[in-house]
């Protein structure tokens, strides 16, 4: 039976060896083949750029932004963020992707509502991330402390971490900063009665070992 009897596809055999520049196989020229279909190797498509940039953001982003960053027309990414949105319903995703506040952004589908509330209730038990710990243990030794300092000690965006921690209410807000008027977090009694202690005083003494935000401040200068 020739390949174009069937319907399973053909098999390219394995060579015996790395394929060399002009014999037969070489690939080096046409490069990866792009699942998306927007026939360009190098960058990704339209879809998947669109998809990568709204499963970071915290809030909507507006589509002369993302037009801007990703310098594509705006009708053009205002017709890919439409289609998304629509192939997500079609699909019953448990996720959607809503025009907003005059930006786009990711929500959980409204069917799904309930589990997701059980899940941030009852996921309390479940044990938490190195990054949790790292975050919480700066918020502990650093308290209060906002997001950027955080973010400064830690060398990386804590604010889905931060989120992650206020929801099981290991920490909560403290004021806001006189000076740059961030919002300021502190560790709160739950945190204390999970770790068994009846104070801060009673910590074990690790705040040495973490660096002086102002220090990596300097540095950064």
């Amino acid at each position: 039976m020739t390949p174009e009897e069937t319907a399973e596809p053909v098999q390219v055999p394995a060579t015996s060896g790395p394929v060399q520049p002009g014999e037969p196989g070489e690939h080096s020229e046409a490069g990866p083949v792009d699942p998306f279909g927007s026939g360009e190797s190098a960058e990704p498509s339209l879809r998947a750029a669109l998809e990568a940039i709204l499963l970071v953001v915290d809030e909507p982003v507006a589509e002369v932004t993302l037009a801007q960053v990703l310098e594509r027309p705006s009708r053009e990414v205002a017709e890919a963020l439409r289609a998304l949105s629509a192939e997500y319903t079609a699909a019953g995703r448990g996720f959607d992707l809503r025009e907003v506040a005059g930006g786009w952004r990711f929500y959980t589908r409204a069917e799904c509502a309930p589990l997701v509330e059980r899940f941030v209730r009852d996921g309390q038990q479940t044990r938490l991330t190195q990054a949790a710990l790292e975050t919480l243990a700066v918020v502990a030794y650093r308290q209060p402390v906002s997001r950027a300092k955080i973010a400064a000690i830690r060398g990386v965006n804590s604010d889905g971490v931060m989120r992650t921690l206020a929801a099981r209410g290991l920490v909560e807000e403290a004021g806001t900063d006189p000076e740059s008027q961030a919002v300021l977090y502190r560790t709160s009694s739950y945190f204390l009665e999970r770790l068994g202690l009846r104070s801060l005083d009673e910590l074990p003494p690790l705040a040495p070992f973490l660096p002086d935000v102002e220090t990596l401040e300097e540095q950064s200068k």
